[in-house]
């Protein structure tokens, strides 16, 4: 269903936080978005650090004083029964340049610019550039 919004931001910050946190992770352990992106039973968990990347993106926005439309972990507990690949996945699994400069990369910036620590975001943002940066050298 459509919803007309008076202020997009906050919808366009919670599908921010959702793609930044599942891409990335998904893209360094070559899974699919899937039960594993949203389990956290065990301390192995992946759905640990992609709840953590989610609330991470959560306190930048708001210190941008953004609040959220919806919650990016709720939407990844749905997402997580899809089992389908996410579009950095396909990037990274072709050795393609990905959008991690307009998802992780966005959040970590716009996290530095509000003087507030993102240091997940941050870390999956060099990783991904890092192994963007690999494939010139193999």
């Amino acid at each position: 269903k459509a919803e007309a919004l008076a202020d997009a931001s906050p919808a366009q910050w919670a599908k921010l936080i959702f793609n930044a946190s599942v891409n990335s992770v998904c893209a360094l352990a070559d899974l699919p978005h899937c039960p594993e992106t949203a389990m956290e039973e065990k301390f192995s968990d992946l759905g640990h650090l992609v709840h953590a990347l989610m609330d991470e993106g959560k306190a930048v926005a708001a210190a941008l004083g953004i609040e959220l439309h919806e919650d990016p972990w709720e939407m990844n507990k749905i997402g997580a029964r899809t089992n389908h690949p996410p579009s950095m996945l396909y990037d990274v699994r072709h050795r393609q340049a990905t959008e991690v400069d307009f998802l992780g990369g966005a959040i970590a910036r716009e996290a530095a610019r509000a003087g507030v620590a993102a240091p997940l975001h941050t870390a999956l943002y060099r990783l991904i550039k890092g192994r963007e940066a690999s494939w010139a050298r193999k």
